[in-house]
C-alpha cells in the first residue's frame, strides 16, 4: 500500500457527513457570482446582440443608434478589443466575429446601467448580413466533406480476419443525441479594474487559469495582471470547462474601457441559445460473434458533431474512440473517428466527455444482436468481460476486472435479477397492452485526461498560530462535494477535528497554473496535492513532536510554540500523477490511473397504446474505492444516474432543419420544450450500494473517482426499453430504438416488434441481404439517411 493511499487510524475521510454547503444551500444563503452584483457599486450589464442566421457575413455593424438610448453607456465591438480577437484555445473562436457561425451568435455587446437598458440598446444596433449556405445536421456535413480536426484511428488485431472467421457478422447505424447542460446557475461573470489595471473576475467556471489565459490574451496583458475567482457554481456538468472565457472576457474589456464593474449573465435563453452541449454523434458498426456469442470482431465509424469550431471536441472523441469496447474484450477492432463541422453552437465538454457515446454503441448493438443470435443479453453481455491481464483496444492493461464481475454479481444477487425476470415474463404473458423489460448493464470508465500534462495539481495550506487551518487548492466547486472532500483529507492528513479546517474560494492568484476541474480527477489531483501540502507542515513539526517537553500538548498548543519558535506553518502541495504515457497520434498508451466500475439493473413498464413508460426499480452497485465521503458518493451516483436516464430517454435538442428563414434555429429554448427529468421520472424503488473491499492503491486515501461513471448505469434504463418493446412481438424480436428513447421512440420500437410501421427514416430489421457497412474517414463516406438507425444481417458462417 503507497503513502498516498494509506489511511491513519480515525481518518476524517471515509466518515458520512453532508456536503459542506448543503445548509447554505437548502437556506439560500449560498453565494454566486451573481449574488455578488448587489453588494458591488456603479456595475454595468452587458446584453447581446445575437444574428438571426445560422450562417452569415457581417457586412455593416453600426452602434450609433444604440448610445441615443437612454441607460446606455458603450457598445463593444472587434475594434475595442486591445489584444486577440479570440476566446478559444484553438484560436478558431472570434470574440467579436465577422462571420456569423450559428443561429444566435453574438456579435457585439451593449453595456447599460440596467440590464434592460442594454437589452433595449441590443436591440437599436444595426446590422446588415449577408446569408451563406448553412449545414446543420451531420448527414449534411458528411454529404459536404465538412470536417474540423484530426480523424484519428484505433486499431487493434486484424479486423478482415476476424469477420472473416466470425460465424454471424451484423452491422447498422445508430445516432446518438446531445444533451444540453441545463446546470441551475447560467454563465456568468463580474469583472473589475483596481486603481493599477489589475483586472480582477469573479466567474462560474471550471477552469479559472483557463480563464484567466483567455482574458489576458484578449486584453493583451500577462497573466498575472489578471486574477479569477470561483466562489463556486450552481452546477457545471462540464458545460463551464471552456465556455465560460469568452463571456468573461467581454466583461473584463468593457471593464477596462468604462473603468466600472461590469456583469454579464446570460438568461436561460440566451444559455440554451449561445453555448455548447453534449456532441451529439452518428455511429456505423459492424460486429462480429462466435456461435457462443463471443465478439470477435468490431468496426465502427464515429462522426461527432463539433459545431461551428473545436473547442474539446477532438479531446471528447479520443475519449469516445476509448471507451466504445465499455467492459468488453474483443479481439479484433478497428474505430475509426472524424468531428463533423456544423453551423450550430460550438459542442463542448459534458459529463462523460465522449465516453457514454462512444459505450453507447457497444451496449445498444448487444442489445440489437442478442434476441438474433439467440442468446440472454445478461448471459451475452457477461461472457464478453474483461479477464484479468487482457488490455484494451490501445494497449493499456485493465486492471482489478475481477470489480467489474464483483459489481454485476452483487447487483443480480441483491436486486433478484433471476426471479424477478421470471415475474416479467409471467407479467408479459397475461397483460397484452403493457409489457416490462429488465436489463443489466456494466461500466468500465477510464479516470485521467486523456492530455496528460492537465493530470497536475497544487494546493496551499495555511496553519494559524491558533492552530486553525485555511486550504485553497485548485478545484472548483459546482456542487459536487469536492470540498467536503478537501476538507476531510486535510483533516485526516493534520489529525485535527474537521471543524478546525476552512475552505477558501480558487483563485489564481492563490494556486496558479491549474487544471479543468474535470475528467472525475478533482478529487484524486487536487486531494493528493493537499495532502502533500499537509505532511509538509507535518515534517516541519516533527521535532517538536518528538520532544519529550512537549509531551502532552494539543494541536494548537504545538502550533502556537512552533510559531515562537519560527517554523514555517504553511505550504504548498503538488502532485502529479505518475505512469501515465499517451500517444494521440498512434492512439495507444496509459492514458488512465485506473477504472472505475459498476452495474445496474433497471426495470421498466411500457404503454403498448402510447410508448409512454415508467421506472420500477434499479439496483446500482459502483466501486468508488474507499470512499472518502460516502453521503456525497452516494448523491454523484444517484445524480449522475438520472442526468444519464434524462439524456437517454427524455431530452431532445431539436434544431430547424428547413430551408426558411429560421434555418438552424434552436428549438428547444426552455424547459418548456425540453423535458428534463425529474422526481417523477427517478424509479419508485431505488437502491444504491458502494462496492465494498474496493480500494484503490495509488490513489489519495485509497480513494476512486465518481463524477462521471455512474452516468453510463443509465444504459440500463435504455436497453430494459428495447426488451419491453421486443416484448410485444414474438420470441427472437430485435427492434432498433431511437436516442433519446422517448415515449415516441418507444412507441415506434413496439409497432416495430408488432410488424407494423416503422417512422420515416427508420428500417426495420432484415434478415438476410447485404447491410450497411461502415465507411472509413479516408474513403469517403455516403451521404447518412437522416436520424436512421438500422440493423440488418449481413452473413452467417
Amino acid at each position: 500500500m503507497t503513502t498516498l493511499s494509506q489511511r491513519p487510524a480515525n481518518p476524517v475521510v471515509g466518515q458520512a457527513i453532508p456536503h459542506e454547503s448543503a445548509a447554505l444551500h437548502v437556506t439560500g444563503a449560498a453565494l454566486y457570482t451573481d449574488d455578488l452584483v448587489v453588494r458591488t457599486s456603479g456595475v454595468l450589464h452587458a446584453h447581446p446582440v445575437q444574428a438571426p442566421h445560422a450562417h452569415a457575413r457581417v457586412t455593416r455593424l453600426d452602434p450609433a443608434p444604440a448610445l441615443r438610448v437612454p441607460g446606455v453607456v458603450r457598445v463593444l465591438t472587434a475594434a475595442d478589443v486591445p489584444g486577440v480577437n479570440d476566446a478559444g484555445v484553438k484560436h478558431d473562436e472570434p470574440l467579436f466575429p465577422s462571420e456569423v457561425m450559428f443561429h444566435g451568435h453574438a456579435v457585439c455587446w451593449v453595456l447599460g446601467e440596467t440590464l434592460e437598458a442594454a437589452r433595449l440598446g441590443s436591440l437599436a444596433v444595426e446590422v446588415d448580413y449577408e446569408p451563406l449556405p448553412s449545414i446543420v445536421t451531420i448527414a449534411e456535413a458528411v454529404a459536404a466533406q465538412s470536417f474540423q480536426g484530426g480523424q484519428p484511428r484505433l486499431e487493434r488485431g486484424d479486423v478482415e480476419a476476424g469477420f472473416a472467421g466470425a460465424d454471424h457478422v451484423f452491422s447498422g447505424e445508430l445516432d446518438i443525441a446531445g444533451q444540453e447542460h441545463f446546470y441551475l446557475e447560467t454563465h456568468c461573470s463580474l469583472a473589475q479594474v483596481d486603481e493599477a489595471g489589475q483586472v480582477f473576475v469573479q466567474c462560474s467556471t471550471q477552469h479559472p487559469t483557463e480563464t484567466q489565459d483567455i482574458v489576458a490574451h484578449v486584453l493583451g496583458v500577462p497573466s498575472h495582471a489578471v486574477t479569477v475567482q470561483c466562489l463556486r457554481m450552481g452546477g457545471g456538468f462540464g458545460g463551464k470547462e471552456m465556455q465560460p472565457h469568452g463571456y468573461a472576457a467581454v466583461a473584463a474589456l468593457g471593464a477596462i474601457l468604462t473603468g466600472r464593474p461590469v456583469r454579464l449573465r446570460l438568461s436561460r435563453t440566451q444559455d440554451i441559445t449561445m453555448t455548447g452541449k453534449r456532441h451529439g454523434f452518428h455511429a456505423q458498426w459492424r460486429a462480429g460473434f462466435s456461435h457462443e456469442g463471443m465478439l470477435q470482431a468490431l468496426d465502427v465509424t464515429l462522426t461527432s458533431d463539433g459545431g461551428w469550431s473545436l473547442d474539446l471536441s477532438e479531446p471528447v472523441l479520443a475519449r469516445a474512440l476509448c471507451h466504445v469496447d465499455n467492459a468488453y474484450w474483443v479481439p479484433h477492432i478497428r474505430v475509426n473517428g472524424r468531428i463533423a463541422r456544423t453551423h450550430k453552437t460550438s459542442q463542448t465538454a459534458f459529463r462523460g466527455f465522449g465516453g457514454p457515446q462512444g459505450m453507447l454503441v457497444t451496449e445498444d448493438l448487444l442489445g440489437r444482436c442478442a434476441p438474433l443470435l439467440g442468446i440472454d443479453p445478461v448471459e451475452l453481455r457477461r461472457r464478453n468481460f474483461y479477464r484479468e491481464g487482457q488490455e484494451t483496444p490501445y494497449g493499456q492493461q485493465v486492471r482489478h476486472a475481477e470489480r467489474a464481475v464483483a459489481c454485476w454479481d452483487q447487483v443480480l444477487a441483491g436486486g433478484d435479477v433471476v426471479a424477478r425476470r421470471r415475474a416479467v415474463a409471467a407479467h408479459n404473458a397475461t397483460h397484452p397492452h403493457t409489457r416490462r423489460g429488465l436489463a443489466v448493464t456494466p461500466v468500465k470508465f477510464g479516470i485521467s485526461f486523456n492530455f496528460t500534462a492537465f493530470n497536475q495539481a497544487g494546493a496551499l495550506v495555511h496553519v494559524y498560530k491558533d492552530g486553525s487551518v485555511l486550504v485553497t487548492h485548485g478545484g472548483t466547486e459546482m456542487g459536487q462535494g469536492l470540498h467536503t472532500k478537501m476538507l476531510q483529507v486535510a483533516a485526516t492528513a493534520l489529525g485535527v477535528p474537521l471543524s478546525s479546517v476552512r475552505l477558501a474560494p480558487t483563485r489564481t492568484d492563490k494556486v496558479p497554473n491549474t487544471s479543468a476541474t474535470a475528467a472525475s480527477s478533482g478529487a484524486d489531483l487536487n486531494g493528493a496535492a493537499v495532502k502533500d501540502a499537509c505532511e509538509q507542515i507535518l515534517e516541519r513539526l516533527r521535532p517538536l513532536r518528538e520532544d519529550p517537553a512537549n509531551a502532552g500538548l494539543s494541536w494548537s498548543e504545538l502550533v502556537g510554540k512552533a510559531y515562537f519558535q519560527r517554523v514555517q506553518l504553511w505550504a504548498a502541495g503538488f502532485y502529479r500523477t505518475e505512469g501515465l504515457h499517451w500517444d494521440s497520434t498512434a492512439m495507444h498508451g496509459s492514458p488512465f490511473k485506473y477504472f472505475a466500475y459498476g452495474a445496474a439493473a433497471a426495470e421498466v413498464e411500457v404503454d403498448g397504446f402510447t410508448g409512454a413508460h415508467h421506472l420500477r426499480r434499479v439496483d446500482i452497485v459502483h466501486d468508488v474505492g474507499d470512499s472518502l465521503s460516502p453521503l456525497v458518493d452516494l448523491g454523484q451516483v444517484e445524480g449522475a444516474f438520472a442526468q444519464g436516464v434524462g439524456w437517454l430517454t427524455l431530452e431532445d435538442l431539436r434544431w430547424d432543419e428547413s430551408d426558411g428563414q429560421t434555418r438552424g434555429r434552436l428549438a428547444t429554448q426552455a424547459a418548456s420544450t425540453y423535458k428534463l427529468p425529474s422526481f417523477s421520472e427517478l424509479p419508485e424503488v431505488f437502491n444504491v450500494a458502494l462496492l465494498e473491499r474496493a480500494h484503490e492503491d495509488g490513489a489519495v486515501y485509497g480513494s476512486k473517482a465518481v463524477g462521471e461513471p455512474p452516468l453510463m448505469l443509465a444504459f440500463a434504463v435504455r436497453e430494459a426499453l428495447r426488451e419491453a418493446a421486443a416484448a410485444f412481438g414474438p420470441p427472437g424480436t430485435s427492434v432498433d430504438l431511437a436516442c433519446p428513447a422517448t415515449p415516441e421512440a418507444v412507441f415506434w420500437a413496439v409497432e416495430q416488434a408488432r410488424g407494423g410501421a416503422t417512422p420515416p427514416g427508420q428500417s426495420p430489421v432484415v434478415e438476410g441481404g447485404t447491410g450497411v457497412v461502415p465507411a472509413q474517414p479516408d474513403s469517403g463516406a455516403p451521404p447518412l439517411a437522416p436520424r436512421s438507425e438500422r440493423l440488418a444481417r449481413t452473413g452467417e458462417r
